[in-house]
């Protein structure tokens, strides 16, 4: 397992970031927490899942043309990223200032799933390519069921590759709450040191 920061310690590092990387299996809140935390911290928020890998009718994105755009995305100065894609990471980590992995039980994440389905059922989330009406098949459901088992390891094996790159595992939506206070209480903090220069 990847050693992993603190929630104060990694709501410091959150106040400076320039560059955030959000993991997570599909329904963990990792894009409700990429958008949190790029409204908070005014950091730009890229989804993988719009910008990168899909485009309109579920049609996957050529390999060499997406490559090619995660390539000028992680290039760009400051980002909040939110996608897991485990293959990609020796790419991203390089560049990032925190990894952010939420991480909780596959029944949360089941949940979620099947909640956002009921929310935007037939049209297509602010995070998705335009085109790709939210949905849920029986594959997608065993892949969210086996995350833990078929995805983590290579997740762990990326992150344990860049050790000076700091980890928070958020386990539930309540971690992820006080991570959230925590940064912006860590911001305001250094507020009166900027103004004092």
């Amino acid at each position: 397992m990847t050693a992993s920061t603190t929630i104060e310690t990694a709501a410091v590092r959150l106040a400076t970031a320039q560059r955030i990387l959000i993991l997570g299996c599909s329904g963990s809140g990792k894009s409700t927490l990429s958008l949190r935390l790029s409204d908070m911290l005014g950091l730009p928020y890229v989804s993988l899942d719009r910008e990168v890998f899909w485009m309109p009718g579920w049609r996957r994105r050529p390999r060499g043309e997406a490559l090619a755009r995660l390539e000028a995305v992680v290039a760009r100065d400051r980002w909040i990223m939110d996608g897991t894609s485990p293959g990609t990471l020796p790419l991203r980590l390089p560049r990032t200032d925190l990894v952010v992995w939420t991480r909780p039980p596959r029944r949360v994440a089941l949940q979620g799933v099947l909640s956002r389905w009921l929310k935007f059922r037939g049209r297509t989330r602010p995070e998705m390519a335009n085109g790709c009406p939210e949905r849920v098949t029986r594959e997608f459901l065993r892949y969210v069921w086996n995350f833990e088992r078929t995805e983590s390891p290579e997740i762990e094996a990326r992150l344990a590759e860049h050790p000076s790159v700091p980890v928070i595992v958020l386990r539930s939506r309540r971690e992820a709450d006080r991570l959230a206070a925590a940064a912006i209480e860590a911001a305001a903090a250094r507020v009166p040191a900027r103004a004092t220069r």
